[in-house]
Formats: C-alpha cells, structure tokens, sequence
C-alpha cells in the first residue's frame, strides 16, 4: 500500500474508533449528545441502541487495523472490503439520519478506498 492510502485508512480507523467512543461510552454525556444532537431524555432512551452501533463501528476500525498490520497478503482485500463497508454504512447514514456522516464518514472512507485501489 502506498504512503497516501496507509495515511487515509488510518485516518478512517480513527474516525471510527473516536464514533466508537461517542456511541459507546459518550452518548449521554454533554459531549456525546452534542455530537449526534440529542436532548438527554432521547439519549437516555437509546443508550443501548448506540452501544450496538458502537460495537459494528468497533468491528469497522478493527478490519481497518487488520488492513494495515495483518498477514501482508491479506491486506489489500481486507482494506477493500472493509472500506467498502465504511463507504456503504456512511451512505445509509446520510440517506436516513444525517447529511452529515457523507462528510464524516463515505467521503473519507471513498477517499481512503481510492488511494488504496490506485496504489493495489
């Protein structure tokens, strides 16, 4: 992989490792609500609804990771496919809940899967 696609797909574990965070421990703080924009009664009543979405964003960072130190023959395709993943979830998330995850989340994670198919 080259340098610019081994920078964009950690930057993109990043994001999801930092979602992870939000959603999984955050949610009902100032923080994690400002994030997201809930008011703490909605926040409080999905609490576990956001900790399953953590956990999926986890297993997104963790096939990222994979991607970057995993067996070196493996690492294309996981990167592929877990960008993919990013790519579609950050799509969905736009259609259905905010505009802003294209920003945050399939622009990055098209971006990331760009370089790497480029350097592949």
């Amino acid at each position: 992989m080259s340098v610019l696609a081994t920078v964009l797909v950690t930057l993109v574990a990043l994001v999801h490792v930092y979602i992870v965070v939000l959603e999984m421990a955050l949610w009902t703080t100032p923080r994690g609500r400002a994030a997201f924009g809930l008011t703490p009664e909605f926040a409080e009543a999905t609490r576990t609804l956001a900790g399953n979405q953590g956990l999926y964003n986890g297993f997104l960072a963790a096939g990222l990771v994979w991607s970057l130190v995993g067996p070196e023959h493996l690492r294309f395709g996981f990167a592929v496919f877990f960008l993919l993943c990013v790519v579609v979830a950050g799509l969905y998330g736009a259609a259905t809940a905010s505009r802003r995850i294209l920003l945050v989340q399939a622009l990055p994670g098209a971006l990331a899967l760009a370089a790497v198919l480029l350097a592949g």
